[in-house]
């Protein structure tokens, strides 16, 4: 008998290709934020970022026929809006004028960590041993990074590196909250409902400090640029390829993007940005991604049988 001929990659792995795509897409969105919030500020930053987000996403989600579903459940979805989206988006824009792009999307990586904890308090998820485990090598990792970076000493600009990192690890504790109450209140929502609504909310809620605090300066057309692309690519291209990598390869898979994602953020800023990556700035996140694998359930470690 003949053997049956093997399957090419992309047959057998479809969604890879949606990995590296949204990890390279995510990894720039810190860049972005960057260009814009030094010109722009923080907030209107965020505001435009997730105003054109949802001025691209609610075309496609009509033409799918779920407009009754958002109409129906839109209070729940703007809620998220401004846990998932607008205080975090805010938050590492602050964060990103103090300190470099590198090091906010190492912070980031701890997003599972304080998922991990609130799904424990909230929804009485609690973890076994190994995941225990990861959380305090996860939080010893930032300890380590925050201890080495973090300084509350203002600069000539009156920012902060502590402020900074404090702002990150408040992004990702509100990104924790909001996967806990998508999973309580959302769960079998379309999630190109709950991504447009959530967009749309998060828009409203920042409309007001996006208005109040718009700069009277003219913006130039890289600024621009740079918001345009953080709000179709880097929010609505993505949220669109994150669901497909949830269908494609499960969520667990589509968790551990987070990890993948500094790795580009890293090149990013680096080759565009002139930006210095220290091996203490490394083996931290290393230690970091060990803690949320560990955390997650991604990985566990063995145990030793008598």
């Amino acid at each position: 008998m003949t053997p049956a001929p093997l399957a090419p990659p992309e047959a057998t792995q479809p969604w890879l290709l949606d990995f590296i795509l949204l990890a390279a897409i995510w990894g720039s969105s810190f860049m972005f934020m960057r260009m814009g919030a030094r010109e722009l500020g923080a907030l209107p930053t965020a505001g435009l970022r997730v105003a054109i987000a949802a001025l691209f996403l609610l075309p496609i989600l009509l033409l799918r026929g779920h407009g009754a579903a958002l109409r129906t459940h839109w209070k729940l979805t703007f809620a998220v809006g401004i846990l998932n989206s607008a205080i975090p988006f805010a938050c590492f824009s602050f964060a990103l004028l103090s300190i470099s792009t590198g090091l906010s999307s190492i912070l980031n990586a701890t997003t599972p960590l304080f998922g991990a904890i609130i799904a424990w308090l909230w929804l009485k998820d609690r973890p076994n041993g190994s995941r225990i485990l990861g959380l305090l090598i996860g939080f010893f990792g930032v300890a380590l990074l925050a201890w080495n970076k973090a300084s509350f000493k203002p600069d000539a600009a009156g920012l902060s590196t502590g402020w900074a990192v404090l702002a990150c690890l408040l992004a990702c504790l509100c990104y924790g909250i909001s996967a806990s109450f998508t999973k309580r209140y959302l769960t079998g929502l379309p999630s190109l409902v709950s991504a447009t609504g959530s967009q749309i909310g998060a828009a409203l809620g920042l409309a007001p400090l996006t208005w109040w605090f718009w700069p009277a300066a003219a913006i130039k057309s890289t600024t621009w640029a740079a918001v345009i692309l953080l709000g179709v690519l880097c929010s609505g291209v993505a949220y669109i390829l994150f669901f497909r990598l949830i269908e494609r390869a499960g969520p667990a898979r589509a968790l551990s993007i987070t990890f993948a994602i500094p790795i580009f953020a890293l090149l990013y800023g680096v080759v565009l940005l002139g930006e210095v990556v220290t091996p203490w700035m490394v083996g931290c996140g290393l230690v970091i991604v060990v803690g949320t694998t560990l955390s997650t359930g991604l990985l566990s470690v063995p145990r030793w049988r008598k």
